[in-house]
């Protein structure tokens, strides 16, 4: 089980964008931006830029007499942006689990996207859940209302349905030990021009981790790192890390810009650098 300080991740989800040849130097330029103790940093390019990207901070990161990764930009993991629910078969288009082995090391699940377009439930996002984890690959799980859910007063309803549906049958202890992270994306306010306040998703990290130690948690429910994701820039980012609840960001479109993340990036190092401080 994850234990003591929660961490402080700021996850970029580059979505359908970037190609294998810009990929790595763009990957390189937010590293070499984004330098700030104790922060988890995580770029998830689309996955024919997988490759691409993780070879580039390694060479980035390499220092002289250290092994590939290990130098200036060691800190900053690759994630992929999906994962399959079955380990092989006939599934044209589709990506596995150990096909991600080596490439990643983290992987997003349940993003409100695959979701809207590709009609993914809760049962099957959990299944997925169970492969990434049997990879190795620490998950993102997303989870999320859509805006006639917030206006009727259901959203932590959806959200505590989406986290039973998508957790029923895993272990508690396995998950805690994958380092399982939890993203809140408020659907209503991605790309709407309607905007999510600080308080709303402290509010619902809170009832996240409520719904947590109903299904089994227990006490180990307060270690899991709740994100919000939500039309994240630097100008707002502020807001929701200053709620204690909140532990960092899955960043979409301004994670392709570096000055963008230099700021996401700069303002959770002040969140990380206060909770260190306050460990007694």
């Amino acid at each position: 089980m994850i234990t003591g300080m929660r961490p402080v991740v700021i996850a970029a989800n580059w979505k359908m964008n970037t190609t294998p040849s810009d990929a790595g130097e763009l990957a390189v330029t937010i590293a070499g931006r984004t330098r700030v103790p104790g922060v988890t940093r995580v770029i998830c390019p689309p996955f024919v830029a997988l490759a691409a990207v993780r070879e580039a901070l390694a060479g980035a990161g390499a220092a002289p007499g250290a092994g590939p990764g290990l130098g200036a930009e060691a800190g900053v993991a690759v994630g992929a942006q999906d994962v399959h629910h079955e380990l092989a078969g006939a599934y044209t288009g589709d990506i596995s689990a150990p096909m991600l082995v080596g490439l990643a090391d983290w992987v997003i699940v349940g993003h409100s996207e695959r979701r809207r377009d590709h009609g993914e439930t809760d049962e099957r996002i959990g299944r997925k859940l169970a492969r990434a984890v049997e990879a190795g690959l620490r998950p993102i799980l997303c989870v999320g209302e859509q805006l006639a859910d917030r206006d009727a007063g259901r959203a932590i309803d959806v959200v505590d349905s989406q986290l039973a549906g998508a957790l029923a049958g895993h272990d508690p202890a396995a998950l805690g030990d994958a380092g399982l992270v939890i993203a809140y994306e408020p659907v209503w306010a991605i790309g709407t021009g309607r905007n999510a306040l600080g308080s709303d998703a402290a509010a619902m990290a809170e009832a996240i981790r409520a719904t947590l130690a109903r299904l089994g948690w227990g006490a180990a429910a307060g270690d899991v790192p709740v994100l919000y994701g939500g039309s994240v820039t630097a100008a707002n980012i502020g807001e929701f890390l200053a709620e204690p609840s909140i532990d960092g960001a899955l960043v979409g479109g301004a994670s392709l810009k570096p000055d963008e993340m230099a700021g996401i990036v700069g303002r959770a190092g002040v969140t990380a650098a206060a909770r260190l401080a306050a460990i007694p």
